[in-house]
């Protein structure tokens, strides 16, 4: 054990430092995942190039930017939910969360993720340690075949459609969006972060602009009912497991993202319903932190934006702090997710929704090109187009998920 990291546990001095940063990193977190279009490895990457210039012990700052990384991962949803704008790890559970908040269930579908991804921080702490022994032999097998298995789940996810015209959509999605991932995560452009990062402005094309475009033709986010969970415990901590062990696929097999997790976690659970399919995409989505750091630990290589951050940024390991901001920023981000969504969708309903759906347009094109320079806007427009493939056929648009899929099985 780092003795600096058992020193934070036990000093009184100590500890109290280590609550302010990892209190500093749960709001950082927080705006992140608020703001529609920001991954929160945008944001760890700026944090990274600034650490240097952060006063206080390096440790702490590691802290913080896993605490950040960790209240991101349960925030997200609000805006995926509320504006249709996800990150790379939330893109898939859209569609579902939307059709939750389309019928009144906006605030029901936050604790559902509250509580998916809260399950999801419970197991992987508990089988961190297993789960790591047994990845560090198996993975590498894995990998070795993961072409055969990306083959094997195209082959199930279009054998899922319900007809042979959502196939052909889906299968016309899955090659156009692989081809884009083809051409576009090579790409290094120049942008004004620190460095260039393409999924913003693809995952913001293929799954959000075009949630959006539909939306400014709809009648806005309706009023939001009640937010019982209409589910009993054991439907939503079910897929809130699977989310979990997913989620470890992310940190201990390289190549594969946190969405690709997502996709076996959904077709494990899709007969469930729509809240087994966002509690499990919460559980892949905040687990994978946890995992990755058990990973780093284990096998020394990052996973995570967060972690690959953290490592450039050369942060000391001192695994006891870092978990402990793992499992507090866990708890703030459960009640965060809560009491900060339902005032988010309370906001939304006070704007008019057109005005609201192209300001967030413009939000994505900026983002776009701060994160990609004019590359990404490109992009942006391009994956747009793609993204509105799959409603055309009656597919479902988890087959956008070529554009990782596909790089990565070549």
């Amino acid at each position: 054990m780092d003795v600096a990291g058992v020193r934070v546990l036990v000093s009184p001095t100590a500890t109290a430092a280590a609550l302010a940063a990892i209190t500093f990193g749960v709001a950082l977190g927080t705006c992140s995942g608020l703001v529609p279009g920001l991954h929160v490895n945008n944001l760890a990457l700026l944090l990274a190039a600034a650490a240097p210039l952060v006063p206080g012990p390096p440790h702490l700052v590691g802290a913080a930017l896993l605490a950040a990384g960790v209240t991101h991962s349960f925030l997200d949803v609000i805006p995926t939910l509320a504006l249709g704008v996800p990150d790379p790890a939330m893109a898939v559970s859209a569609l579902p969360g939307h059709r939750l908040v389309m019928g009144g269930r906006g605030r029901e579908a936050l604790r559902v993720s509250a509580l998916g991804s809260g399950v999801a921080v419970a197991v992987a702490f508990v089988l961190g340690v297993p789960v790591t022994r047994a990845a560090t032999a198996l993975a590498p097998v894995v990998y070795e075949h993961l072409s055969v298995v990306v083959a094997l789940l195209v082959a199930a996810l279009l054998a899922g459609e319900a007809s042979w015209r959502a196939r052909v959509g889906g299968a016309l999605s899955f090659a156009a969006s692989g081809l884009l991932g083809v051409v576009a995560l090579p790409m290094r452009p120049e942008s004004l972060a620190p460095t260039g990062d393409v999924l913003a402005p693809l995952f913001a094309g293929l799954f959000g602009a075009p949630i959006l475009l539909a939306a400014y033709r709809g009648s806005g986010v309706p009023e939001q009912d009640d937010p019982v969970v209409a589910d009993a415990p054991r439907a939503v901590a079910g897929p809130g497991v699977a989310g979990s062990l997913a989620g470890a696929a992310v940190a201990y097999v390289p190549g594969v993202s946190g969405a690709i997790a997502a996709v076996f976690a959904v077709e494990a659970t899709r007969t469930d319903g729509d809240r087994a399919f966002v509690a499990a995409l919460s559980g892949v989505n905040t687990a994978n932190t946890v995992f990755a750091l058990f990973a780093l630990f284990a096998l020394g290589e990052p996973r995570t934006g967060v972690l690959v951050a953290f490592e450039r940024a050369e942060l000391p390991r001192t695994l006891p702090l870092l978990l402990a901001a793992v499992a507090l920023a866990a708890c703030a981000g459960a009640v965060l997710v809560v009491v900060l969504g339902d005032r988010y969708f309370r906001a939304i309903r006070r704007v008019d929704h057109r005005r609201l759906t192209l300001g967030v347009c413009v939000l994505l094109a900026v983002l776009s090109w701060v994160f990609a320079g004019w590359a990404g806007v490109v992009l942006l427009g391009v994956a747009t187009a793609i993204g509105l493939v799959p409603p055309r056929f009656g597919a479902r648009r988890v087959h956008l998920m070529g554009v990782l899929l596909v790089p990565i099985a070549l």
